[in-house]
């Protein structure tokens, strides 16, 4: 059987999975957390841990319609002034949860747009953030920018601000695929923009590009991936693009009889992979790719790699404090997720409280499961003995679990006295779904592989 027919025939092409930033997803957060709770877990955070910080501007000037996260539209400057108000409240009633001598290790801006800030907006929030965080020896802090939205003015006070990398979605660079998607992108603005950010002494630059996309095809594909690597990125993502109309109205839009079926985006992402290997980038993950010496690969390598809300990292805080609408933070006991609407949150904000609005309490089970599915998603093996210590479990019970997996895909894993090893990367997130309690066979709003 070859390697398509086996993918196909465990429904890779079919099925549909979770991405698994977390487990349980944000879709089963439950409204009996709420902002009690994230004052409690803030205050349980010990003396001078290292955490990471979140920051959620959820605004773009034009909504692409591939786009499946919450964000909203403005064609002026008007609601970035309130919201980076409330934001600065959010801060500081944060802080006041916090013990002292809490340290930020990584800093993260992402959205909608975060670059829809004008640069004194950029400067004011940097600046507060720096007025309640102590900060770690050399921490990351990384922003995701819109090259039609970044200028020198922008750009030099990102710089100034201390951006050490810099994430930007290409999505792809064929006119007719950027016409289907909303989304219109040079690559003349691209490489500006990326040089700019290195002028200003930004090191790292993370491109993200999208397979499965209307009018997509291997030619296209080809041609954006070499346009990305002249760009020398330190790391480039291959995102599936996910289909999810019911959830977001937006991709009504987009023209679905246009779509590539599921093996031919498999075939695209082989291509595209093969491609990025060959220029000198080595796989982490299911879907990332980085140069030998980049953080997320050493992470890999020595089997750190972690999954959080942005994805993979080799992040180690425990905590991660996220603020803004719909942001989510995470701590060892659990999740706590912000109001989604900006008016809600907002409403929150002013009255003096925090925007909690749901989340989750970690049981036992949970944070067993969790820890599975990050190591299947990180490490395509789950380690008996590792495992068990680090879930306080008794290891016949991760045996147990890793016995049921092995039953439903035992043509593509081993399983040994010691491990689980999946020799399928492809269907690590079927396989992970397996360990889903939360997941239903009618679940819409799962994502695509």
């Amino acid at each position: 059987m070859t390697q398509h027919e086996t993918l196909r025939r465990y429904g890779l092409f079919t099925s549909r999975a979770p991405r698994y930033a977390s487990y349980p997803t944000a879709q089963h957060f439950n409204t009996d957390v709420g902002p009690a709770k994230m004052a409690s877990w803030l205050e349980q955070v010990p003396d001078g841990a290292k955490v990471s910080l979140y920051v959620h501007i959820p605004f773009c000037r034009s909504l692409c319609w591939f786009c499946a996260y919450r964000t909203q539209g403005t064609k002026t400057d008007a609601p970035l002034r309130g919201y980076l108000d409330m934001l600065k409240s959010e801060l500081a009633m944060i802080a006041n949860s916090l013990p002292a001598g809490v340290r930020l290790s990584k800093i993260h801006w992402g959205g909608g747009t975060p670059t829809i800030l004008p640069a004194a907006m950029i400067r004011e929030l940097t600046d507060e953030i720096d007025k309640y965080f102590s900060l770690s020896d050399g921490p990351e802090f990384s922003v995701e920018v819109d090259p039609n939205l970044l200028d020198a003015e922008k750009i030099a006070a990102l710089g100034a601000a201390g951006l050490t990398r810099a994430s930007m979605g290409i999505q792809d660079f064929d006119p007719h695929v950027q016409s289907a998607i909303g989304r219109a992108q040079s690559f003349e603005d691209t490489k500006w923009v990326a040089g700019a950010l290195r002028e200003v002494g930004v090191k790292h630059l993370d491109l993200d590009i999208l397979y499965g996309l209307p009018f997509q095809t291997a030619d296209s594909l080809t041609d954006t991936v070499a346009k990305a690597l002249e760009l020398s990125p330190n790391r480039l993502a291959l995102y599936g693009y996910a289909h999810v109309p019911w959830a977001a109205k937006r991709q009504v839009l987009i023209p679905e009889d246009h779509l590539p079926d599921g093996p031919t985006r498999y075939a695209l992402f082989h291509m595209a992979s093969q491609l990025i290997g060959a220029a000198g980038y080595d796989a982490v993950g299911i879907d990332h790719f980085a140069r030998p010496g980049d953080g997320l690969l050493n992470a890999s390598l020595n089997g750190t790699l972690r999954r959080n809300f942005q994805g993979y990292t080799d992040d180690q805080a425990e905590v991660t404090i996220g603020i803004g609408a719909s942001s989510i933070s995470s701590f060892p006991a659990g999740y706590t997720q912000n109001a989604s609407a900006t008016s809600d949150y907002a409403a929150a904000i002013t009255s003096g409280r925090l925007a909690t609005t749901s989340g989750h309490v970690m049981t036992s089970d949970d944070k067993l499961r969790s820890q599975l599915i990050e190591d299947l998603m990180c490490r395509f093996a789950i380690d008996f003995s590792s495992a068990s210590q680090r879930a306080g479990v008794k290891q016949s019970k991760v045996e147990s679990m890793a016995a049921e997996l092995h039953r439903n895909y035992a043509d593509v894993c081993t399983f040994s006295p010691d491990a689980l090893i999946l020799s399928e990367p492809a269907l690590s997130r079927l396989m992970a779904k397996d360990l889903d309690t939360y997941q239903t066979p009618s679940n819409r709003h799962s994502l695509t592989i």
